[in-house]
């Protein structure tokens, strides 16, 4: 294979990558606890935050609320990284081989 073509190839790889890790930023994904859900994208940045009617009758428990919501949001978070390794792992195969 002349270097020429590996060029090319790379050139090709580098776009490959760069256009997945595109569509997963403007992915969104929803992580959800069993009071709240939120909505991500694949910058890992906060969309929205819907928290259920069903809080209202919690009164003055904002802690548990706080801590569903950072469960909602830590869920969110895992399938975006999910989808990251799903999507680029491969990639990452082929350059641990030539470092």
């Amino acid at each position: 294979m002349n270097m020429q073509n590996l060029m090319k190839q790379a050139q090709a790889m580098q776009k490959e990558i760069t256009n997945i890790k595109n569509e997963i930023d403007n992915s969104t994904f929803e992580g959800s606890s069993s009071l709240v859900k939120v909505m991500v994208n694949g910058k890992k940045e906060v969309l929205s935050v819907k928290i259920s009617s069903y809080v209202s009758d919690l009164g003055d428990d904002i802690s548990m609320l706080e801590d569903m919501i950072v469960l909602a949001m830590n869920d969110a978070f895992l399938k975006v990284n999910k989808t990251t390794a799903e999507k680029m792992g491969k990639y990452s195969n082929m350059m641990s081989g030539l470092m």
